[in-house]
């Protein structure tokens, strides 16, 4: 844990006996490039998009992700546009069109907030983003040999790649 810097517990979810423990604490992420927190894009509330209920993932598919936000996913991740329009199920063009602030659809935009979360739940638990990034990328026998990357191109998929970040995340082999 000596890679996280935090003002209070990363895992107080776990251990929680007040209700003020349930609040998120900000989590600092270690990489070449510096410290980073877990959240992708900026938010108002602050948190990591891995901490956001599916009611505030609702709200910001339906308000529309923004290409600055995708753009800061892309960074992040280390993705191409080709990977990532691989990963949302689009075309490289619908990602590339859009300017500035215009900001994707809905279905598109809760897809990128899919990606993001499985992005910011790994850099949470891994502690390392490039070491996250990589993992992506790495064949996993949990899915057969394929890598994660491979599968996240749709909702079933993000999700079995979020289970097996949880399953790391609390010492279950995967």
């Amino acid at each position: 844990m000596s890679k996280v810097l935090q003002s209070a517990h990363v895992k107080s979810h776990r251990t929680a006996k007040k209700k003020t423990d349930l609040v998120p604490k900000k989590v600092i992420i270690k990489s070449s490039k510096g410290y980073h927190s877990a959240t992708i894009f900026v938010k108002a509330k602050g948190k990591p998009e891995s901490q956001l209920t599916p009611l505030e993932k609702m709200k910001t598919s339906r308000l529309g992700v923004s290409k600055t936000d995708l753009e800061k996913l892309k960074s992040r991740a280390e993705l191409d546009y080709d990977k990532l329009a691989k990963a949302l199920s689009v075309t490289r063009a619908t990602l590339i069109n859009k300017k500035g602030v215009e900001k994707f659809n809905s279905t598109l935009s809760e897809r990128i907030i899919g990606l993001a979360d499985i992005y910011s739940y790994g850099y949470q638990v891994f502690e390392d983003t490039e070491r996250f990034n990589q993992w992506m990328f790495r064949p996993n026998r949990s899915l057969g040999g394929k890598t994660p990357y491979d599968i996240i191109d749709s909702q079933f998929g993000r999700e079995e790649v979020k289970n097996i970040i949880g399953r790391i995340d609390y010492g279950v082999y995967s």
